[in-house]
C-alpha cells in the first residue's frame, strides 16, 4: 500500500490496482490484487490441482494472486477468463500452467507451483512434504532457494523487491536481478 499514493482503483471485478505506473506503459499499475476466490471455487480448482497446501488456499481466500512491481514477482491463481477486454487483463497467471500444462523436468508430484518472478521465468513451488517454498528454474525443478514457509516468503519477499524500487516505482538498477540470490 506503500504506493497508493500514485493511484489506487478498484475494478468490477474486484481486482485492486495500486500505484500508476506510466513510466512502464500508459495504463500500467505497480501491483494488482485480485479479488479472493470463494470456498466453491477453491473446490473446484482442487478438482483439477489435487491438493492445494493450507497456506496458499488461506491466501487465494485473501487474493486470487497478485502481482507486485508489475511482473517482478508474482502469485498464480485461478484465472476466470481469457477475454481481451480493458479489464478482463486484470486476471492473475493462471495456476493450472506451471502445476499441469508446463510442469518443470524433474518435478515431483511433492511439488505445487505458485507462481514466480519475471527476471528469468523462474518458478516458485510449495514442497507439499516440509511446506518449504523453493525457487526454481522455469524448466528444471531442482532448488535454487528456499524459505521456511509461505508467509516468510511474501513478507521477505515484498521487504526486500521495495528496495529495489524509488518512491515512483521505478527500478534503481534495470540490469539488477531482482531475484532472491
Amino acid at each position: 500500500m506503500s504506493y497508493s499514493n500514485l493511484g489506487k482503483q478498484e475494478l468490477e471485478n474486484k481486482t485492486i490496482l495500486i500505484g500508476r505506473a506510466p513510466h512502464i506503459a500508459p495504463k500500467a499499475w505497480l501491483h494488482s490484487i485480485h479479488a479472493p476466490l470463494s470456498n466453491q471455487e477453491i473446490n473446484e480448482l482442487e478438482k483439477d490441482l489435487g491438493t492445494i497446501p493450507e497456506d496458499y488456499k488461506l491466501f487465494l481466500k485473501t487474493a486470487n494472486g497478485l502481482k507486485v512491481f508489475n511482473t517482478t514477482l508474482c502469485l498464480d491463481g485461478l484465472r476466470k477468463t481469457y477475454k481481451r477486454g480493458v479489464n478482463d487483463v486484470w486476471q492473475p497467471f493462471d495456476i493450472l500452467t506451471p502445476n499441469i500444462l508446463e510442469r518443470p523436468s524433474n518435478s515431483t508430484k511433492n511439488m505445487f507451483f505458485i507462481g514466480g518472478y519475471d527476471w528469468d521465468g523462474s518458478l516458485l513451488y510449495f514442497d507439499l512434504e516440509t511446506n518449504k517454498i523453493h525457487l526454481c528454474d522455469n524448466d528444471d525443478a531442482t532448488s535454487i532457494y528456499e524459505w521456511d514457509n509461505f508467509i516468510i516468503m511474501l513478507n521477505t519477499e515484498v521487504k526486500r523487491l521495495s528496495t529495489l524500487f524509488d518512491i515512483n516505482g521505478k527500478e534503481y538498477d534495470e540490469n539488477k536481478s531482482t531475484l532472491p540470490y
